[in-house]
């Protein structure tokens, strides 16, 4: 216990010792860490302020001295940064700030110029509504809105006014009722049933059958007598038949006058009398017809009433058309013989030359009754046929039986197969007039004409008193040469003296008024009624569209812009249409080009200006006026104004105020690239509407989306699988302009309108960018086709030209039908048929522009053009064209037009112009 105790009270006395110990440890400690810095701060402030704000030894001093420790720099680096961006910050804040305020006023001030631009806008609108209105107040008080008048037709037997004293001073001012025509009539034409009346079961089968097909045709024939202004009556040729007597004038007379339509006197009749034989006979002769007119092949001077009878070709095919294969063709220009005559006077005058000593040939004109000039003429040209200077062909007298024909005319010889033979080795036809000058115009005379203007040789026509075949409408002398009888000892001179231009003008005319005028029954009708309707000064009717069978679509998103499309650089194309399609003006000159141009419109070769629209065959374009190249009345926009580089490169230029083009694309089941190319189209500037040809049977998908480009695409329906399709003059199209594509074709916008540009200096050309040419094979004596490069070309193919909607009519409704059956035979060649054809109507060579020779899409499907046989069908189609032509049509030419500044950035006070090379 003690023990314890003791232990326990020993130990217990260190115990306490060490925690007084800690307790006194604790306390200094804490001491230490409180009082002593706030002592040493004190101690160290009062030293500081003491010593003054120079002596300062631990207080805060400038250059950041306190950072001088190493792991307390980078703090007061980041601090500083921090402080500098900060006040970075703020200032940009300030200036935007400031930039926000200015661009608030700039907002006010565009606010005020908006509401102030309205207000201008509106009062400029309201001052063009008045001028506009102000301009048409002015154009209605001087050009008043003509209404058509009011058709008063005559009664069923209202004689009219009374007729000359004598029914041989007969002209249409006199015996022409021109109340039942008027202008816009339209000429309807009424033609009598040929068994209506007696002599119309002897009429000719041939000749009527042919004259039945040729009215059904028509596009003047009506079948209303009331509302007619011609009667046309068949009245030959009369087939000779030894049980029926020939009708006498007298009772001819009374036949005609019990016509439903006569009329008492049968004005505005015509009497029609088309001859099948070179012996015809004079039905008409010693027959009064009082004030109806006659047309003819034969007619003697007290007969013929000028300015009002008419003298018309014979009925050579009466049925059949020509074979264009067996007509020679028109060069080399000079043939084996420089002159032929096969011919024979069964009856002839008494001649001068035995019953007297020769005479001069002013004494032999002096001469009554006249002279028979033809004995004189037998001996000058068997003098020439001696000399042997010339190689010709003269024969007065046939081997065989002689054609009969009428007193002191020229017999043909033998049959008609056997003169074309000797004809075709001829540069010279002649044509000897008959004897009897009171016999103007004979049958026989008029076959002769026919025959050597169908093979290609020029007639040549001695005797000045003949009169040929619509002499009043056609200028003759451009095709066939008159020379006066007694100036046959100068004949062989004369025809040595033209030159072989000239030579091969005269036959390519003669071609073209044989093949117009008077090449089957159907040209002939045709003829005689436009003679008619000329004369009268009615306009002719409206040529004929094609129909466009639209087939319905869908169309789908907006179409995008391609990139490569779009690329023009600063490149101002023109302006993207937003107003609706803007036609071209339709041709409204129809009476005043019909009064005013009759010999221009009659007597030129195939010309855009001359054979259509006013032949028989071709009425008038209802859209003509640009391509004649009238005048319009308005300003030029772009063109002849004047301005800096900037106008010349926005407006389109011309004379032409406003105008668009259409694209045609011919496609056949390839619609993936038919819509490709239909999106790059999107966004081009003075297009108007866009026509698909779908030249397939099969129609489109049902679900196939159409771009929508912004103008209208119209997809077409056609009968057949046929390229002839691509040129058809479809009513859809518009304009005048057409842009043919195919559906591979990839152009840039800059070219096409730059196409578009040039076509508008020459419309009447084709003007496109893939070039071609053709050449003369020696050893195959052909010609050829050739797609190599080359700097001369003579054809541009259409799957990327420009031409004028006026070769689409000729094309499908003028052009021979041969040509087109070929291109469906080899579904080929119909680029090829174009240029042929505009290359013979103008003379004039295609443009190409650019230097461009293909188009094609890549990627885009294997085309036709890539098979072996397509050239050598090519090869085969010019050669084929060439006889059908005649003559080879094609131009070569190394021109071609390319805008060297056409990309070449400009000041606006600078022109841009095109450079042609």
């Amino acid at each position: 216990m003690q023990r314890s105790g003791g232990i326990v009270g020993n130990s217990g006395q260190p115990w306490v010792l060490r925690r007084v110990r800690l307790t006194w440890l604790s306390f200094m400690l804490f001491f230490i860490l409180v009082f002593f810095p706030l002592i040493a701060h004190y101690y160290l402030t009062t030293i500081d302020e003491a010593g003054g704000p120079d002596k300062r030894i631990f207080g805060p001093r400038p250059g950041g001295e306190l950072c001088e420790a190493k792991h307390v720099q980078d703090l007061c680096r980041i601090r500083e940064s921090v402080s500098e961006e900060l006040l970075q910050l703020e200032a940009k804040r300030q200036e935007l700030n400031g930039e926000i305020a200015r661009l608030n006023l700039r907002i006010e001030a565009c606010k005020r110029s908006i509401d102030s631009a309205k207000q201008d806008l509106l009062q400029l609108k309201n001052v063009i509504s008045q001028t506009e209105h102000s301009y048409k107040e002015l154009m209605a008080q001087n050009q008043p809105k003509l209404s058509l008048p009011v058709r008063l037709l005559p009664e069923k037997d209202d004689p009219g006014y009374p007729p000359p004293k004598s029914a041989q001073n007969c002209r249409l001012h006199t015996c022409f009722d021109y109340a039942r025509c008027p202008l816009t009539s339209g000429f309807p034409v009424y033609v009598y049933d040929t068994g209506s009346y007696p002599w119309g079961e002897k009429l000719d089968p041939l000749v009527k059958q042919g004259f039945a097909s040729s009215i059904k045709s028509s596009v003047y024939v009506t079948d209303n007598p009331n509302i007619a202004c011609l009667y046309i009556v068949l009245v030959g040729e009369i087939q000779e038949s030894p049980s029926s007597p020939p009708t006498s004038p007298l009772d001819l007379e009374k036949q005609l006058k019990v016509l439903p339509y006569w009329r008492l006197d049968g004005h505005n009749h015509l009497l029609v009398h088309l001859s099948r034989k070179s012996l015809t006979q004079n039905f008409l002769y010693n027959v009064s017809t009082g004030r109806a007119a006659v047309a003819q092949s034969t007619f003697f001077e007290h007969q013929y009433r000028e300015g009002f009878d008419m003298v018309v070709s014979p009925l050579v095919h009466a049925l059949s058309e020509p074979n264009f294969l067996e007509v020679p063709p028109q060069v080399p220009v000079k043939r084996k013989y420089l002159f032929t005559f096969q011919g024979e006077k069964v009856e002839s005058l008494r001649s001068s030359l035995l019953e007297a000593p020769p005479q001069s040939f002013e004494e032999e004109m002096e001469g009554d009754p006249p002279a028979d000039y033809d004995d004189r003429i037998i001996g000058t040209l068997k003098a020439v046929q001696d000399s042997h200077l010339d190689q010709v062909l003269v024969e007065f007298t046939c081997k065989n039986q002689p054609k009969p024909s009428l007193p002191t005319e020229w017999a043909l010889c033998g049959e008609r197969e056997d003169r074309l033979e000797v004809l075709k080795v001829s540069t010279f036809a002649l044509v000897i007039s008959p004897g009897d000058v009171q016999l103007v115009a004979s049958a026989g005379c008029s076959m002769r004409l026919f025959e050597a203007l169908e093979v290609g040789a020029i007639p040549v026509v001695l005797g000045d008193h003949s009169k040929l075949p619509y002499h009043h409408l056609i200028r003759w002398s451009e095709a066939v040469i008159m020379v006066p009888k007694p100036r046959i000892t100068e004949l062989h001179f004369l025809l040595r003296s033209i030159s072989d231009n000239d030579l091969l003008a005269m036959r390519r005319q003669g071609r073209f008024l044989w093949e117009t005028y008077f090449s089957t029954s159907e040209s002939i009708f045709s003829t005689i009624l436009a003679s008619v309707r000329t004369s009268i000064q009615i306009p002719a009717a409206p040529i004929r569209e094609e129909p466009a069978q639209e087939i319905p679509h869908k169309a789908g998103k907006l179409a995008g812009t391609d990139a490569n499309m779009a690329d023009n650089g600063d490149l101002d194309l023109g302006p993207v249409e937003v107003e609706p399609p803007y036609a071209s003006p339709r041709f409204l000159r129809n009476f005043t080009y019909t009064a005013a141009d009759v010999y221009r419109t009659w007597n030129r070769a195939p010309g855009p200006f001359h054979l259509f629209p006013h032949t028989p065959l071709d009425p008038v374009l209802p859209s003509e006026a640009k391509f004649l190249g009238s005048g319009t009345g308005f300003r030029p926009i772009g063109g002849g104004s004047g301005g800096s580089g900037k106008e010349f490169q926005a407006a389109l230029g011309g004379n032409v105020p406003r105008e668009q083009f259409t694209v045609v694309m011919l496609t056949y089941e390839r619609e993936e690239v038919l819509m490709n190319s239909l999106e790059r189209l999107n966004g081009l500037p003075y297009l108007n509407k866009v026509v698909v040809v779908w030249n397939s049977p099969k129609p489109p998908s049902d679900d196939l989306l159409w771009p929508d480009i912004g103008l209208p695409i119209v997809v077409v329906r056609t009968e057949k699988n046929s390229l002839n399709n691509r040129f058809l003059p479809w009513d859809a199209v518009e304009t005048e302009a057409v842009l043919s594509i195919d559906d591979d074709a990839h152009l840039r916008h800059d070219e096409i309108m730059f196409g578009f540009r040039v076509w508008r200096e020459a419309r009447d050309r084709i003007v496109g960018f893939p070039g071609r040419f053709h050449a003369w094979d020696v050893n195959h004596q052909s010609w050829l086709y050739n797609s190599n490069y080359s700097c001369e070309l003579s054809m541009v193919l259409t799957g990327a030209a420009f031409f004028h909607k006026y070769y689409a009519y000729l094309y499908s409704y003028v052009m021979p039908q041969a040509i087109r059956d070929m291109v469906d035979e080899y579904i080929n060649c119909e680029d090829i048929a174009m240029n042929f054809l505009v290359s013979h109507i103008t003379r004039k060579p295609p443009i190409k522009v650019t230097s461009r020779w293909t188009f094609r899409c890549p990627g885009c499907p294997q085309a036709l053009s890539h098979d072996d046989s397509h050239f050598h069908e090519r090869h085969k189609c010019i050669n084929f064209f060439v006889k059908v032509y005649g003559y080879m049509p094609l131009l070569y030419t190394q021109f071609r037009v390319d805008s060297v500044l056409f990309k070449t950035r400009l000041p606006h006070d600078k022109t841009k112009c095109f450079k042609f090379i």
